[in-house]
């Protein structure tokens, strides 16, 4: 009987041996995951924030929820690009298992910062050719993500600035120097812009006083337009430049519609909101054990032509049937 009993037991030690690796499995899966997020931007109401929450919907939609099964750990640079690398290396120490960006400035930073944790990023330009990934297919190393607008679109905005003011024959494309991917755009623009009989003006802007001063003398010749770029210090003095533009009418394209929300003109972009809500994708697939290398970097499948007709009626312009035609969202 004696026997009988070990015998038992040694049998049930050995069902409980063999479904260890199977609960251990289980509360791996279980265990709570780290996100880490880096932004140029403040974490007040904004376009980065919204990206932020985009993504935090989308993989709620997939099953992780912050403060169940998963934290963040933010790092907001206030729009100072200085603190972007400080910040990065705080988020490496931190151990996350998948880091999220939504800019290139970003991505920039945490790339310097590790070449061993995952990245995911969304809206960012043309990321082959600024260096982040070998090629869309096979992006290889850490990062993979949601490219944002190619450089070759910014030509679209001078075809949208042509199209809303046929008249403009000079054009101020202002951007953020900090900015990685400023001198890519420079080059895609400058070289579409004398087949629309286009002149590009280089006007780099870092902060208010820079973007006032070259806004006012741009008001003194004629035919001149704009073109804003999206950076730390455009994205931050946004209002800024929309109103010296309404105020001098200076017809002006956004590459990204925060821009006509806060009273620009018209933006032609793809859809921010979208592709950071798709990036939510590639974390979870990660977080399941893929690998980024793996992962080729998606394009975006959505664009969206903005109008702020009020905007418009105060610089008393006139748009066109063919552009009002064109507009996926009008602001009034």
């Amino acid at each position: 009987m004696a026997f009988c009993i070990r015998r038992r037991e040694f049998i049930a030690g050995l069902g409980g041996a063999a479904a260890w690796p199977l609960a251990a499995k289980a509360q791996q899966r279980e265990r709570t995951r780290r996100i880490g997020w880096l932004s140029t931007s403040s974490a007040d109401p904004g376009p980065y924030p919204d990206r932020l929450t985009a993504f935090k919907r989308g993989l709620a939609d997939l099953g992780w929820i912050e403060g169940s099964n998963l934290v963040f750990d933010e790092r907001w640079a206030n729009d100072d690009p200085a603190r972007l690398r400080p910040q990065a290396a705080e988020l490496v120490a931190r151990r996350p298992d998948v880091i999220f960006v939504a800019s290139s400035a970003a991505l920039a930073a945490m790339r310097r910062a590790t070449g061993i944790i995952p990245i995911v990023f969304s809206v960012v330009a043309d990321p082959v050719g600024q260096g982040f990934v070998s090629s869309l297919a096979q992006p290889g190393g850490n990062i993979t993500g949601f490219a944002g607008n190619e450089f070759v679109l910014r030509t679209k905005l001078l075809e949208l600035l042509k199209k809303i003011a046929p008249g403009v024959a000079r054009v101020a494309f202002v951007f953020d120097p900090a900015h990685p991917a400023a001198t890519g755009i420079l080059a895609e623009i400058a070289a579409a812009a004398p087949s629309l009989g286009l002149e590009v003006v280089r006007t780099p802007v870092r902060n208010a006083e820079e973007i006032e001063r070259s806004i006012n003398a741009l008001a003194h010749e004629p035919n001149n337009g704009l073109l804003v770029a999206a950076g730390a210090a455009t994205a931050l003095h946004r209002k800024l430049i929309a109103d010296l533009a309404a105020r001098h009418r200076l017809p002006a394209v956004y590459s990204d519609r925060y821009f006509v929300a806060s009273g620009g003109l018209a933006s032609y972009a793809s859809d921010a909101l979208d592709l950071c809500r798709r990036a939510a994708s590639y974390t979870d697939r990660i977080l399941k054990g893929e690998k980024p290398a793996n992962l080729p970097v998606q394009l975006p499948t959505k664009f969206q032509l903005v109008l702020n007709l009020k905007t418009a009626k105060a610089m008393d312009l006139v748009l066109s049937p063919e552009v009002h035609a064109l507009a996926d969202e009008i602001i009034e």
